[in-house]
Protein backbone atom coordinates (compact mmCIF):
# COMPACT_ATOMS: atom_id res chain seq x y z
CA UNK A 1 0.00 0.00 0.00
CA UNK A 2 1.42 3.32 -1.16
CA UNK A 3 1.69 6.23 1.34
CA UNK A 4 -0.66 8.05 -0.59
CA UNK A 5 -3.28 5.19 -0.46
CA UNK A 6 -2.59 4.93 3.49
CA UNK A 7 -3.46 8.69 3.51
CA UNK A 8 -6.58 8.39 1.48
CA UNK A 9 -7.22 5.32 3.61
CA UNK A 10 -7.67 7.61 6.88
CA UNK A 11 -10.81 8.41 5.62
CA UNK A 12 -12.01 5.17 4.86
CA UNK A 13 -11.09 3.55 8.20
CA UNK A 14 -13.12 0.36 8.56
CA UNK A 15 -11.65 -0.15 12.36
CA UNK A 16 -8.95 2.93 13.28
CA UNK A 17 -10.22 5.96 14.04
CA UNK A 18 -8.09 9.07 14.99
CA UNK A 19 -6.89 7.22 17.90
CA UNK A 20 -7.13 3.64 17.63
CA UNK A 21 -9.90 1.03 17.51
CA UNK A 22 -12.90 2.30 19.89
CA UNK A 23 -16.37 1.21 21.15
CA UNK A 24 -18.97 -0.58 23.25
CA UNK A 25 -17.03 -3.23 24.85
CA UNK A 26 -18.19 -6.70 24.01
CA UNK A 27 -19.94 -5.37 20.70
CA UNK A 28 -18.26 -5.29 17.43
CA UNK A 29 -15.40 -4.02 16.89
CA UNK A 30 -14.55 -3.71 20.44
CA UNK A 31 -14.77 -8.06 20.62
CA UNK A 32 -12.51 -10.27 22.25
CA UNK A 33 -12.75 -11.76 19.06
CA UNK A 34 -11.20 -8.19 17.31
CA UNK A 35 -8.94 -7.70 19.73
CA UNK A 36 -7.33 -11.14 19.04
CA UNK A 37 -6.96 -10.08 15.64
CA UNK A 38 -5.51 -7.01 16.29
CA UNK A 39 -2.95 -8.70 18.75
CA UNK A 40 -2.24 -10.64 15.85
CA UNK A 41 -1.93 -7.84 13.25
CA UNK A 42 0.58 -5.69 16.01
CA UNK A 43 2.98 -8.67 16.35
CA UNK A 44 2.90 -9.66 12.34
CA UNK A 45 3.00 -6.30 10.91
CA UNK A 46 6.71 -5.42 12.73
CA UNK A 47 7.79 -8.07 10.33
CA UNK A 48 6.70 -5.39 8.04
CA UNK A 49 8.83 -2.88 6.44
CA UNK A 50 6.12 -0.37 6.36
CA UNK A 51 6.28 -0.52 10.60
CA UNK A 52 9.25 1.93 9.15
CA UNK A 53 7.76 6.11 9.58
CA UNK A 54 7.72 7.72 6.59
CA UNK A 55 10.87 9.71 5.58
CA UNK A 56 10.43 13.46 6.44
CA UNK A 57 8.17 12.40 9.79
CA UNK A 58 11.40 13.37 11.69
CA UNK A 59 11.60 9.95 12.99
CA UNK A 60 14.58 7.80 12.19
CA UNK A 61 15.81 4.35 13.46
CA UNK A 62 19.39 2.84 13.86
CA UNK A 63 20.66 0.49 11.31
CA UNK A 64 20.26 -2.14 13.18
CA UNK A 65 16.86 -1.83 14.30
CA UNK A 66 15.90 -0.84 11.07
CA UNK A 67 16.90 -4.35 10.15
CA UNK A 68 15.13 -6.07 12.94
CA UNK A 69 11.97 -4.08 11.98
CA UNK A 70 12.39 -5.14 8.18
CA UNK A 71 11.66 -9.13 9.03
CA UNK A 72 15.10 -10.55 10.82
CA UNK A 73 13.62 -14.06 12.13
CA UNK A 74 16.32 -14.43 15.05
CA UNK A 75 14.93 -11.22 16.67
CA UNK A 76 11.92 -12.18 19.55
CA UNK A 77 9.96 -9.21 19.79
CA UNK A 78 8.26 -8.08 22.80
CA UNK A 79 5.20 -5.81 22.52
CA UNK A 80 3.98 -4.09 26.29
CA UNK A 81 0.22 -3.78 27.04
CA UNK A 82 -1.13 -1.53 29.93
CA UNK A 83 -4.67 -0.53 30.08
CA UNK A 84 -7.22 2.01 32.32
CA UNK A 85 -9.22 0.35 35.38
CA UNK A 86 -12.50 -0.36 32.86
CA UNK A 87 -14.45 -3.46 33.87
CA UNK A 88 -13.39 -4.82 30.26
CA UNK A 89 -9.95 -4.40 30.74
CA UNK A 90 -9.60 -7.85 32.24
CA UNK A 91 -11.34 -9.31 28.79
CA UNK A 92 -9.66 -7.42 25.73
CA UNK A 93 -5.78 -7.46 27.61
CA UNK A 94 -6.46 -11.63 28.11
CA UNK A 95 -7.42 -11.66 23.91
CA UNK A 96 -4.32 -8.92 22.92
CA UNK A 97 -1.96 -11.09 25.15
CA UNK A 98 -2.96 -14.63 23.54
CA UNK A 99 -3.00 -12.96 20.04
CA UNK A 100 0.61 -11.66 20.17
CA UNK A 101 1.88 -15.20 21.99
CA UNK A 102 0.10 -16.69 19.10
CA UNK A 103 2.54 -14.64 16.66
CA UNK A 104 5.72 -15.89 18.19
CA UNK A 105 5.50 -12.36 20.27
CA UNK A 106 6.12 -11.77 23.72
CA UNK A 107 4.02 -9.77 26.28
CA UNK A 108 4.83 -7.43 29.16
CA UNK A 109 1.99 -6.74 31.00
CA UNK A 110 2.18 -3.37 32.75
CA UNK A 111 -1.29 -3.52 34.11
CA UNK A 112 -3.20 0.32 34.96
CA UNK A 113 -1.03 3.20 33.94
CA UNK A 114 -1.49 6.12 32.03
CA UNK A 115 -1.26 6.36 28.42
CA UNK A 116 2.00 7.95 28.64
CA UNK A 117 3.40 6.24 31.06
CA UNK A 118 2.69 3.15 28.37
CA UNK A 119 4.48 5.33 25.90
CA UNK A 120 7.05 6.09 28.20
CA UNK A 121 7.93 2.14 29.14
CA UNK A 122 7.85 0.93 25.71
CA UNK A 123 10.80 3.26 25.06
CA UNK A 124 12.43 2.99 28.28
CA UNK A 125 11.94 -1.17 28.40
CA UNK A 126 12.79 -1.46 24.64
CA UNK A 127 9.88 -2.92 23.64
CA UNK A 128 9.13 -3.47 19.34
CA UNK A 129 5.71 -1.93 20.35
CA UNK A 130 2.84 -0.99 23.41
CA UNK A 131 0.00 -0.88 23.15
CA UNK A 132 -2.98 0.91 25.25
CA UNK A 133 -6.55 -0.54 26.29
CA UNK A 134 -8.66 2.73 27.07
CA UNK A 135 -11.89 4.74 25.98
CA UNK A 136 -9.70 7.78 27.18
CA UNK A 137 -12.91 9.70 28.13
CA UNK A 138 -15.94 7.66 27.15
CA UNK A 139 -17.90 6.57 30.08
CA UNK A 140 -17.09 2.57 31.35
CA UNK A 141 -18.92 0.76 28.96
CA UNK A 142 -17.09 1.51 26.14
CA UNK A 143 -13.36 1.05 25.92
CA UNK A 144 -10.62 1.31 23.25
CA UNK A 145 -7.04 -0.04 21.51
CA UNK A 146 -4.55 2.51 20.85
CA UNK A 147 -0.83 1.27 19.30
CA UNK A 148 2.50 3.11 20.04
CA UNK A 149 5.81 2.28 18.05
CA UNK A 150 8.63 1.58 19.70
CA UNK A 151 9.90 5.04 19.87
CA UNK A 152 7.08 5.72 22.24
CA UNK A 153 5.00 7.29 19.44
CA UNK A 154 1.35 6.39 18.08
CA UNK A 155 1.55 3.84 14.93
CA UNK A 156 1.57 5.97 11.54
CA UNK A 157 -1.36 6.24 9.43
CA UNK A 158 0.16 3.63 6.79
CA UNK A 159 0.88 1.26 9.51
CA UNK A 160 -2.78 1.26 10.86
CA UNK A 161 -4.06 0.91 7.11
CA UNK A 162 -1.71 -1.96 6.86
CA UNK A 163 -2.94 -3.81 10.12
CA UNK A 164 -6.50 -3.58 8.73
CA UNK A 165 -5.97 -5.11 5.40
CA UNK A 166 -3.61 -8.16 7.16
CA UNK A 167 -7.52 -8.65 9.25
CA UNK A 168 -9.63 -8.27 6.16
CA UNK A 169 -7.40 -10.74 4.35
CA UNK A 170 -6.90 -12.99 6.65
CA UNK A 171 -3.08 -12.64 6.86
CA UNK A 172 -3.47 -13.49 10.58
CA UNK A 173 -4.92 -16.31 10.06
CA UNK A 174 -1.89 -18.11 7.94
CA UNK A 175 1.93 -18.27 9.04
CA UNK A 176 1.51 -19.35 12.90
CA UNK A 177 4.73 -20.54 15.06
CA UNK A 178 4.22 -23.59 16.85
CA UNK A 179 6.62 -25.15 19.49
CA UNK A 180 9.32 -22.88 21.21
CA UNK A 181 8.17 -20.34 19.04
CA UNK A 182 4.77 -19.42 20.69
CA UNK A 183 5.47 -16.43 22.76
CA UNK A 184 5.35 -15.93 26.51
CA UNK A 185 3.32 -13.46 28.41
CA UNK A 186 5.55 -11.50 31.81
CA UNK A 187 3.90 -9.19 34.26
CA UNK A 188 5.91 -5.76 35.03
CA UNK A 189 5.61 -5.45 39.16
CA UNK A 190 6.94 -2.21 39.36
CA UNK A 191 5.86 0.07 36.12
CA UNK A 192 4.26 2.73 38.64
CA UNK A 193 7.26 3.38 40.23
CA UNK A 194 9.56 3.50 36.62
CA UNK A 195 6.79 6.17 35.54
CA UNK A 196 6.24 8.15 38.65
CA UNK A 197 10.30 8.54 38.57
CA UNK A 198 10.38 10.19 35.02
CA UNK A 199 7.55 12.73 35.41
CA UNK A 200 9.52 13.98 38.87
CA UNK A 201 12.23 14.59 36.86
CA UNK A 202 10.64 16.71 34.29
CA UNK A 203 9.99 18.75 37.37
CA UNK A 204 12.76 21.20 38.12
CA UNK A 205 15.08 20.24 41.09
CA UNK A 206 14.89 23.51 42.80
CA UNK A 207 11.53 23.86 42.77
CA UNK A 208 9.40 22.67 45.06
CA UNK A 209 5.42 22.71 45.79
CA UNK A 210 5.75 22.93 50.11
CA UNK A 211 3.01 25.23 51.01
CA UNK A 212 0.68 24.79 48.01
CA UNK A 213 -2.69 22.93 48.33
CA UNK A 214 -3.78 20.94 45.03
CA UNK A 215 -6.65 19.16 44.52
CA UNK A 216 -5.90 16.00 41.98
CA UNK A 217 -9.22 14.23 40.37
CA UNK A 218 -8.14 11.13 38.94
CA UNK A 219 -11.54 10.35 37.45
CA UNK A 220 -11.04 6.96 38.77
CA UNK A 221 -8.92 6.45 36.18
CA UNK A 222 -5.29 5.00 35.02
CA UNK A 223 -3.51 7.80 37.10
CA UNK A 224 -5.79 7.11 40.36
CA UNK A 225 -2.19 5.54 41.81
CA UNK A 226 0.62 7.67 40.28
CA UNK A 227 -0.57 11.78 40.21
CA UNK A 228 -1.13 11.97 43.99
CA UNK A 229 1.87 10.28 44.81
CA UNK A 230 3.85 12.45 42.36
CA UNK A 231 2.64 15.50 43.76
CA UNK A 232 2.59 14.64 47.86
CA UNK A 233 6.66 13.64 46.72
CA UNK A 234 7.06 16.55 45.49
CA UNK A 235 6.33 18.36 48.76
CA UNK A 236 2.18 19.40 48.14
CA UNK A 237 -0.39 18.86 50.14
CA UNK A 238 -2.81 16.86 48.30
CA UNK A 239 -6.61 16.20 48.26
CA UNK A 240 -7.42 13.58 46.27
CA UNK A 241 -10.67 12.75 44.60
CA UNK A 242 -11.54 9.84 41.52
CA UNK A 243 -8.75 7.34 43.12
CA UNK A 244 -11.09 4.49 44.13
CA UNK A 245 -11.95 2.73 40.57
CA UNK A 246 -14.72 -0.38 40.75
CA UNK A 247 -14.19 -0.82 37.00
CA UNK A 248 -17.60 1.51 36.46
CA UNK A 249 -17.24 4.89 37.95
CA UNK A 250 -14.58 6.07 35.19
CA UNK A 251 -15.25 9.33 34.03
CA UNK A 252 -18.64 9.44 35.92
CA UNK A 253 -18.93 12.73 36.78
CA UNK A 254 -15.49 13.00 37.87
CA UNK A 255 -12.63 14.02 35.36
CA UNK A 256 -11.18 16.10 32.78
CA UNK A 257 -15.39 15.84 31.29
CA UNK A 258 -16.43 17.42 34.66
CA UNK A 259 -13.84 19.72 36.04
CA UNK A 260 -16.62 21.25 38.16
CA UNK A 261 -16.20 18.04 40.48
CA UNK A 262 -12.89 19.38 41.51
CA UNK A 263 -14.05 22.52 41.54
CA UNK A 264 -16.50 22.23 43.98
CA UNK A 265 -13.82 21.00 46.21
CA UNK A 266 -11.42 23.60 45.58
CA UNK A 267 -14.02 25.70 47.21
CA UNK A 268 -14.60 23.64 49.41
CA UNK A 269 -11.40 23.02 50.96
CA UNK A 270 -10.00 26.42 50.01
CA UNK A 271 -7.14 25.04 47.79
CA UNK A 272 -4.71 26.59 45.84
CA UNK A 273 -4.97 24.78 42.34
CA UNK A 274 -6.72 21.71 40.55
CA UNK A 275 -6.24 19.23 37.89
CA UNK A 276 -8.51 17.06 36.24
CA UNK A 277 -7.55 13.83 34.77
CA UNK A 278 -9.20 11.53 32.24
CA UNK A 279 -9.27 8.01 32.32
CA UNK A 280 -6.19 7.23 30.57
CA UNK A 281 -4.68 10.60 31.73
CA UNK A 282 -3.22 11.67 28.55
CA UNK A 283 -5.17 15.27 29.19
CA UNK A 284 -5.82 17.54 32.00
CA UNK A 285 -7.83 20.61 32.40
CA UNK A 286 -7.22 22.97 35.50
CA UNK A 287 -9.00 25.33 38.17
CA UNK A 288 -7.94 28.19 39.14
CA UNK A 289 -7.48 29.60 42.83
CA UNK A 290 -10.39 31.88 42.26
CA UNK A 291 -12.66 28.37 40.76
CA UNK A 292 -12.48 29.28 37.16
CA UNK A 293 -11.61 27.11 34.62
CA UNK A 294 -8.72 26.71 32.06
CA UNK A 295 -9.00 24.70 29.00
CA UNK A 296 -5.41 23.56 26.95
CA UNK A 297 -5.80 26.69 24.97
CA UNK A 298 -4.75 28.84 27.83
CA UNK A 299 -2.40 26.80 29.08
CA UNK A 300 -0.31 26.50 25.87
CA UNK A 301 -0.50 30.11 25.85
CA UNK A 302 1.09 30.02 29.28
CA UNK A 303 4.09 28.00 28.45
CA UNK A 304 4.60 29.34 25.24
CA UNK A 305 5.29 32.94 26.44
CA UNK A 306 7.62 31.31 29.34
CA UNK A 307 9.04 29.23 26.94
CA UNK A 308 10.01 31.84 24.24
CA UNK A 309 10.95 34.45 26.80
CA UNK A 310 13.56 31.34 27.85
CA UNK A 311 14.78 31.25 24.30
CA UNK A 312 13.83 27.23 24.63
CA UNK A 313 10.36 27.38 22.43
CA UNK A 314 11.74 25.56 19.03
CA UNK A 315 10.83 27.90 15.81
CA UNK A 316 8.80 30.20 17.88
CA UNK A 317 6.27 27.88 16.80
CA UNK A 318 3.02 26.49 18.47
CA UNK A 319 1.14 23.79 17.24
CA UNK A 320 -2.59 23.34 17.75
CA UNK A 321 -5.76 22.32 15.91
CA UNK A 322 -8.51 23.78 14.17
CA UNK A 323 -10.69 23.59 17.43
CA UNK A 324 -8.23 25.87 19.49
CA UNK A 325 -10.14 29.51 19.92
CA UNK A 326 -9.16 32.35 18.39
CA UNK A 327 -7.53 34.04 21.21
CA UNK A 328 -5.01 31.89 21.47
CA UNK A 329 -3.55 33.64 17.91
CA UNK A 330 -4.47 36.91 19.18
CA UNK A 331 -2.33 35.83 22.10
CA UNK A 332 0.64 34.64 20.58
CA UNK A 333 1.77 36.73 17.71
CA UNK A 334 2.54 40.07 20.46
CA UNK A 335 5.39 37.30 21.62
CA UNK A 336 6.78 36.60 18.31
CA UNK A 337 5.26 33.13 17.71
CA UNK A 338 3.39 31.68 15.30
CA UNK A 339 0.28 29.83 15.61
CA UNK A 340 0.12 26.87 13.10
CA UNK A 341 -3.38 24.63 13.39
CA UNK A 342 -4.16 20.78 11.73
CA UNK A 343 -7.04 18.80 11.77
CA UNK A 344 -8.42 17.31 14.99
CA UNK A 345 -6.37 14.51 16.89
CA UNK A 346 -3.03 14.51 18.99
CA UNK A 347 -1.52 12.35 16.57
CA UNK A 348 -2.04 14.64 13.71
CA UNK A 349 -0.25 17.54 16.51
CA UNK A 350 2.70 15.26 16.98
CA UNK A 351 3.18 14.20 13.27
CA UNK A 352 3.79 18.14 12.52
CA UNK A 353 5.70 19.00 15.54
CA UNK A 354 7.79 16.21 14.56
CA UNK A 355 8.30 17.16 10.53
CA UNK A 356 8.90 21.13 11.67
CA UNK A 357 11.29 20.05 14.71
CA UNK A 358 8.76 22.05 17.27
CA UNK A 359 8.61 20.77 21.08
CA UNK A 360 5.12 22.84 22.03
CA UNK A 361 1.76 21.82 20.71
CA UNK A 362 -1.39 20.46 22.04
CA UNK A 363 -5.52 20.73 22.34
CA UNK A 364 -8.27 22.30 23.52
CA UNK A 365 -9.34 19.57 25.29
CA UNK A 366 -6.51 19.41 27.61
CA UNK A 367 -4.03 17.26 25.32
CA UNK A 368 -0.78 19.30 26.18
CA UNK A 369 2.67 17.85 24.71
CA UNK A 370 5.81 19.01 25.83
CA UNK A 371 8.17 16.64 22.86
CA UNK A 372 11.03 17.50 24.95
CA UNK A 373 9.41 15.35 28.16
CA UNK A 374 7.21 12.77 26.34
CA UNK A 375 6.41 11.49 23.36
CA UNK A 376 2.14 12.13 23.90
CA UNK A 377 -0.11 13.93 25.72
CA UNK A 378 1.07 13.55 29.69
CA UNK A 379 -1.44 14.83 32.18
CA UNK A 380 1.07 14.85 34.78
CA UNK A 381 3.69 16.19 32.92
CA UNK A 382 1.68 19.06 31.91
CA UNK A 383 0.40 19.68 35.52
CA UNK A 384 4.17 20.00 36.71
CA UNK A 385 5.15 22.26 34.08
CA UNK A 386 2.23 24.50 35.07
CA UNK A 387 2.86 24.12 38.47
CA UNK A 388 6.50 25.06 37.78
CA UNK A 389 5.49 27.82 36.13
CA UNK A 390 3.64 29.02 38.88
CA UNK A 391 6.47 28.34 41.57
CA UNK A 392 8.80 30.03 39.09
CA UNK A 393 7.11 33.38 38.38
CA UNK A 394 5.88 33.54 41.98
CA UNK A 395 2.08 34.21 40.56
CA UNK A 396 -1.19 32.77 40.57
CA UNK A 397 -2.72 30.62 38.20
CA UNK A 398 -5.39 33.24 37.84
CA UNK A 399 -2.64 35.72 36.79
CA UNK A 400 -0.88 33.25 34.39
CA UNK A 401 -4.06 32.87 32.31
CA UNK A 402 -4.41 36.36 31.66
CA UNK A 403 -1.57 35.83 28.94
CA UNK A 404 -4.87 35.11 26.37
CA UNK A 405 -8.46 36.29 26.14
CA UNK A 406 -10.89 33.85 25.23
CA UNK A 407 -13.36 34.61 22.44
CA UNK A 408 -16.85 33.46 22.81
CA UNK A 409 -17.50 29.65 21.38
CA UNK A 410 -20.05 27.64 20.81
CA UNK A 411 -19.38 23.46 20.31
CA UNK A 412 -22.42 21.66 19.79
CA UNK A 413 -22.88 17.76 19.36
CA UNK A 414 -25.28 16.10 17.14
CA UNK A 415 -25.46 12.45 17.40
CA UNK A 416 -25.51 10.61 13.77
CA UNK A 417 -26.31 7.35 12.44
CA UNK A 418 -23.89 7.75 9.40
CA UNK A 419 -20.90 9.96 8.35
CA UNK A 420 -22.61 11.66 5.63
CA UNK A 421 -20.33 13.95 3.68
CA UNK A 422 -21.78 17.38 4.81
CA UNK A 423 -21.13 18.50 0.86
CA UNK A 424 -23.62 15.55 -0.27
CA UNK A 425 -26.16 17.46 2.17
CA UNK A 426 -27.97 20.67 0.17
CA UNK A 427 -29.52 21.95 3.01
CA UNK A 428 -27.19 21.57 5.51
CA UNK A 429 -24.10 22.75 3.03
CA UNK A 430 -26.79 26.17 2.65
CA UNK A 431 -27.07 26.18 6.13
CA UNK A 432 -23.19 26.18 6.31
CA UNK A 433 -22.54 28.48 3.53
CA UNK A 434 -25.28 31.34 5.18
CA UNK A 435 -23.70 30.88 8.80
CA UNK A 436 -20.37 31.62 7.32
CA UNK A 437 -21.69 35.14 5.36
CA UNK A 438 -23.66 35.83 8.47
CA UNK A 439 -20.49 36.15 10.68
CA UNK A 440 -18.52 37.96 8.00
CA UNK A 441 -15.37 37.29 8.34
CA UNK A 442 -14.77 37.73 12.36
CA UNK A 443 -15.57 34.46 13.30
CA UNK A 444 -14.86 30.86 12.55
CA UNK A 445 -17.18 27.71 11.88
CA UNK A 446 -16.20 24.26 11.98
CA UNK A 447 -18.08 21.78 11.06
CA UNK A 448 -16.75 18.20 10.70
CA UNK A 449 -17.48 14.37 12.73
CA UNK A 450 -15.90 12.96 15.37
CA UNK A 451 -13.11 10.67 14.97
CA UNK A 452 -14.11 8.42 17.73
CA UNK A 453 -17.78 8.48 18.05
CA UNK A 454 -20.98 8.61 16.17
CA UNK A 455 -21.20 12.28 16.80
CA UNK A 456 -21.28 15.95 14.03
CA UNK A 457 -19.47 18.47 15.89
CA UNK A 458 -20.26 22.25 15.38
CA UNK A 459 -18.36 24.97 16.60
CA UNK A 460 -18.82 28.29 16.17
CA UNK A 461 -16.41 31.55 17.30
CA UNK A 462 -17.74 34.79 16.92
CA UNK A 463 -17.96 38.28 19.38
CA UNK A 464 -21.52 37.85 20.37
CA UNK A 465 -21.85 34.34 22.08
CA UNK A 466 -26.16 34.52 22.09
CA UNK A 467 -25.80 35.27 18.03
CA UNK A 468 -23.46 32.28 17.38
CA UNK A 469 -25.37 29.80 19.46
CA UNK A 470 -28.05 30.82 17.28
CA UNK A 471 -26.35 30.16 14.35
CA UNK A 472 -24.64 26.69 15.77
CA UNK A 473 -28.25 25.75 16.02
CA UNK A 474 -29.55 26.38 12.34
CA UNK A 475 -26.39 24.24 11.35
CA UNK A 476 -27.37 21.77 14.02
CA UNK A 477 -31.11 21.32 13.09
CA UNK A 478 -30.03 20.75 9.28
CA UNK A 479 -27.92 18.06 9.94
CA UNK A 480 -30.62 16.41 12.77
CA UNK A 481 -33.06 16.64 10.16
CA UNK A 482 -30.85 14.72 7.58
CA UNK A 483 -28.56 12.23 9.78
CA UNK A 484 -29.50 12.66 12.91
CA UNK A 485 -29.92 9.34 15.10
CA UNK A 486 -32.45 8.13 17.84
CA UNK A 487 -31.64 9.83 21.29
Amino acid sequence: MSQAQAKNHKHQRRLFGTDGVRGIANQEPMTSEMALKLGRAIAKVLHDPIAQPAQGSGRSRSPSLAKTLGGDTEHRYKILIGKDTRLSGYMLETALASGICSMGADVQLVGPLPTPGVAFLTRTMRADAGVVISASHNPYQDNGIKFFSFDGFKLPDEVEARMEEMIFNGETDRDRPTASQIGKAFRISDSVGRYNVFVKNSFPRHLTLEGLRIVVDCGHGAAYRVVPEILSELGAQVISIGVQPDGENINSRCGALYPETARDVLRHENADFAVSLDGDADRAIFTDETGEILDGDQVLAMCAKDMQEKGTLKGSTVIATVMSNLGLDLALKPMGVRLERTEVGDRYVVERMLEGGYNLGGEQSGHILFLDHNTTGDGAITCLQVLALMVEKGKRLSELKRVMTRLPQVLLNIRVKERKDFQAMPKVSQAIAAVEKSLNGRGRTLVRYSGTEMLARIMLEGEDENKILVLAQEIADEIHKEVGAME
